[in-house]
């Protein structure tokens, strides 16, 4: 038996007998390899780029990667010693996939069974061995469409942008649309023009006290003046301008004085509206749920989610938490019920089972929804779990068990509020509240909210008891002005949420496309919020001018739209393949992919790049090395200045964009070199202060003003990190230009000093050592070199104390080691000892939690596992041998590969 990751075996292992031996493939055992990678044979094709022959029906070549060429081996070698094959990966179109591969690769010359499962309990494996099925090449097709659709979406699209834009960046069908619908809501934030408007709150107090208890007095709030509706935020266009003349808006000055010709007066309520209030349960989770609601009421990011939800999954506490489904088996129903009931009573169980439609379109109902494994629930002190595994379960069991219980039922209130001012003005005020009468599964489970200020709905509003007629005293009465706010960022709680909603990729790759436009630059998190960078703005703007139907809502939609439909078999992938590259050949519809990327003349590198600050000269630009502002000054020269990495685009006003460019440049002259005469300059530079020389022109510049081809290079430095760039001096200035200095020779080769990029150190020949201390750099003396090379050579800076950490985290969930925060030569990173990974920018030593740094840990153990172990002479020695790639077909499916 063949399932996806070994902690899954483990424990499958465990519940089959002695006649199973069960192994794992790691994930996905092959896949399309970058052009640098693909055998000699295939570099000379003209598809070798994509690695997909789009001439010949979009056949992919396909390659066992490097890193699980092991494992295949010892995948064939354990089944030469058995009868049957069953593939039991995952239920989904990627894990359908990884067993066609499987099966494609291993070649089994024995009986294959497709084996399928919801969760990893004993009964529910040994029911899935006694009723495999066989691969649904339906599924297959499918999900190879997305792999095929996604490498020509990248692979021609990323190359635009590298050289219009950057180098390094990338494109994708998904990851470009959720980068454009942050960027679209920035834009909409820096549009913005706020209203500002005003009105009263009002206590008002009741004549007698109530005989139940209740309050005496409640708040209200000024809802109209003489018949006109007040203007609130509502009313006020994203340019701060009103909708409707009919309403009145109230400045500071009416609102006050309309408070004071208030005060003193008599109120009486004039009516009280009372209605039924219900509140049905939540839907059990699905993926994107789980996401929402891990990130409002945990704090995790959608990845971290999954990868706890990954290992509960493995360990068999929950179902399968990749799902579109909320549908609950009769043995979940069941058990759910009975566990609200002993824990609830009777009373608080719903009469019959609660049946949730899945409002997924295209959702695969034959998987259920996110809930505790097997037919008796574990509570989660029953489990054993510690830490975020045990926070996640339990937010999963109570969102279970709370979907089998009753209604919360209650009354909502309305009340009206009426009082003449001094004046004779009619003001009106309005209060609501709200009580539960019974509780029902806001006994179990309340759910977390997007807006911080909205009530939760276990909340309460408690009025006094009125009727119609009472008299009211105003014990208070202030006016409170307000402004409109602009549209709140995305979090990723609320993009998945807006991802799902406009229908665009699949729920279980929501996580992925999150972190990788976090990964990628375009956007970065300044608390929970999602900030999109300048950079971010330069590619969305180049993708809508020149590939707009690529980051096309509907357009994205309406792929996912056939991809389904392949997997229902009710479409073929080569035709509709064919339009998406190709274009429909007549015309008329639309461009395809290649001749969109054929012809870049058009595409003004500057000008998608560049984005005027308004109510100002200055232009934001991005550049090779990152965004900057750009204004010709009055001499006809350009005057620029460095965009800070962490400045929001909507903070950037033509104010702020003046106030950068009125910051000292750091450029200072220091004196002069008493040996050449040249003027020593500081400097600051990308990678921080430095200090150089200024070169005469007549060394570097023709006399018809071209520069010198041989022309010298002035010498450079890096301060040093013990020196400050507003102290530094002209002897610190001479000190830093005289490195690297010459000590003397030992055993016949020279021995220098350097400031390097990891800090200071001596050499001799291709022999190093670190120095303690950066005036090790100016005092060292050849005797003592010569003492530090007779010493073994020490990793890192090891003749130093290793730092303390900055901060420690926690256990790391993946490997259960501690996690700290500690400062390294590039700056701040965490660890739990193996790995390390850099805080990216965003990330604060002070508030980084252990969930991101798990995150950051996590990718970076990825990363590491994606190019670990790849060595190219052993990597086209693999490729020479299978030179002969062979041809497989599978219905609709087929693909060229490499085993």
């Amino acid at each position: 038996m063949i399932v996806e990751s070994p902690a899954k075996a483990k424990t499958i292992a465990g519940y089959l007998g002695s006649g199973y031996v069960v192994e794992s493939s790691i994930g996905h055992i092959r896949d399309i390899p970058r052009p640098a990678d693909m055998p000699e044979e295939i570099k000379n094709e003209p598809w070798a780029k994509l690695g997909v022959n789009v001439d010949k029906d979009f056949e992919p070549y396909y390659e066992v990667t490097p890193d699980k060429k092991s494992q295949v081996a010892k995948l064939r070698k354990a089944l030469k010693e058995a009868d049957e094959l069953y593939l039991a990966t995952d239920e989904d179109r990627e894990g359908e996939a990884i067993a066609w591969h499987l099966r494609e690769v291993l070649k089994p010359k024995i009986p294959v069974h497709r084996m399928v499962f919801n969760e990893i309990t004993p009964e529910a494996i040994r029911h899935a061995a006694a009723n495999p099925r066989e691969l649904d090449l339906k599924l297959v097709d499918a999900q190879e469409t997305r792999r095929i659709l996604d490498r020509l979406y990248g692979f021609e699209v990323s190359p635009v942008l590298w050289r219009k834009i950057m180098q390094g960046l990338s494109a994708g069908r998904v990851q470009s649309v959720a980068t454009r619908l942050v960027v679209e809501r920035e834009r909409e934030r820096i549009a913005f023009v706020p209203a500002h408007y005003w009105d009263i709150e009002a206590d008002f107090a009741v004549a007698a006290a109530d005989e139940e208890g209740g309050p005496r007095s409640f708040v209200a709030h000024l809802v109209g003046v003489d018949g006109k509706r007040i203007a609130q935020g509502r009313d006020f266009s994203s340019r701060g301008e009103l909708k409707s003349a009919e309403l009145l808006h109230l400045d500071e000055e009416a609102a006050r004085g309309l408070a004071e010709r208030l005060s003193g007066r008599p109120f009486t309520v004039t009516s009280v509206e009372r209605k039924p209030y219900t509140r049905k349960p939540y839907a059990p989770f699905r993926t994107t749920t789980l996401q929402q609601e891990a990130s409002r009421k945990l704090g995790f990011s959608a990845k971290y989610t999954m990868q706890v939800a990954q290992r509960l999954y493995e360990n068999g506490f929950i179902t399968y938490m990749r799902t579109d489904s909320t549908n609950l088996s009769e043995t979940a129903l069941a058990a759910a019920r009975a566990q609200a009931t002993a824990l609830y009573g009777p009373e608080y169980v719903a009469d019959k089972p609660r049946i949730y439609a899945t409002k997924v379109k295209n959702a695969q109902e034959a998987h259920e929804a996110i809930r505790p494994a097997g037919d008796v629930f574990r509570t989660p002190a029953e489990t054993g779990l510690t830490g975020d595994q045990f926070r996640l379960y339990e937010l999963i069991w109570k969102r279970t068990i709370a979907s089998q219980m009753k209604d919360a039922v209650g009354q909502s209130v309305s009340v009206r509020v009426e009082g003449a001012s001094s004046a004779g003005e009619r003001a009106e005020f309005a209060a609501t509240g709200k009580t539960i009468t019974f509780y029902g599964f806001l006994k179990a489970y309340v759910e977390g909210a997007d807006d911080p200020e909205s009530d939760a709905d276990d909340s309460e509003r408690r009025l006094p008891a009125l009727a119609e007629g009472d008299p009211l005293s105003a014990e208070r009465l202030q006016a409170q002005g307000h402004s409109t706010r602009p549209p709140a960022r995305y979090t990723e709680a609320t993009l998945v949420k807006e991802l799902e909603e406009r229908e665009i990729g699949r729920p279980s790759t929501y996580a992925t496309i999150l972190g990788t436009i976090l990964e990628r630059g375009y956007v970065f998190k300044k608390g929970t919020a999602l900030v999109p960078s300048f950079l971010a703005f330069a590619v969305v703007n180049l993708l809508e001018k020149h590939f707009g139907h690529l980051v096309d809502y509907d357009f994205t939609a309406k792929m996912e739209d056939i991809l389904d439909l392949i997997a229902r078999g009710e479409a073929e992938r080569v035709p509709w393949l064919r339009r998406f590259y190709f274009g429909d050949g007549n015309g008329e519809g639309e461009v395809g992919l290649k001749e969109l990327v054929t012809d870049l003349g058009e595409i003004d590198a500057i000008g998608v790049s560049t984005f005027p600050i308004p109510g100002s000269d200055i232009t934001a630009r991005v550049g090779r090395y990152g965004p900057y502002l750009v204004r010709t000054k009055p001499d006809g020269t350009e005057e620029r200045v460095n965009i800070p990495a962490d400045l929001a685009p909507d903070e950037l006003t033509a104010e702020k964009a003046e106030e950068l460019f009125a910051q000292p440049s750091g450029d200072r002259e220091l004196g002069r070199d008493p040996e050449t005469g040249h003027a020593i300059v500081l400097k600051t530079g990308r990678f921080g202060p430095y200090v150089t020389e200024v070169l005469p022109e007549e060394l570097t510049t023709t006399a018809s003003g071209r520069k010198k081809k041989d022309a010298p290079k002035p010498r450079t430095a890096s301060l040093l990190k013990s020196m400050r760039p507003e102290t530094v001096t002209l002897e610190d200035a001479l000190k830093l230009l005289s490195l690297p200095r010459t000590l003397g020779e030992l055993d016949g080769e020279p021995v220098t000093v350097h400031n390097g990029r990891f800090g200071p150190y001596v050499k001799k020949g291709s022999d190093s050592r670190s120095l303690a201390s950066d005036e090790e750099l100016f005092t060292l003396t050849l005797e003592q070199a010569r003492e530090l090379f007779a010493q073994p050579k020490q990793r890192g800076r090891g003749r130093s104390a290793a730092s303390a950490p900055l901060r420690e985290l926690g256990e790391d969930p993946a490997t259960g080691k501690p996690i700290v925060v500690k400062e390294g030569r590039f700056g701040p990173y965490v660890t739990d000892g193996e790995t390390n990974a850099s805080l990216r920018k965003g990330d604060e030593v002070e508030s980084i939690t252990v969930q991101r740094a798990a995150e950051l840990l996590a990718e970076r153990r990825e990363k590491v596992a994606a190019g670990g172990g790849r060595k190219t002479a052993t990597r086209r020695a693999s490729a020479k041998k299978t030179a002969t790639a062979k041809k497989t077909t599978a219905k609709k499916t087929s693909a060229r590969s490499a085993t």
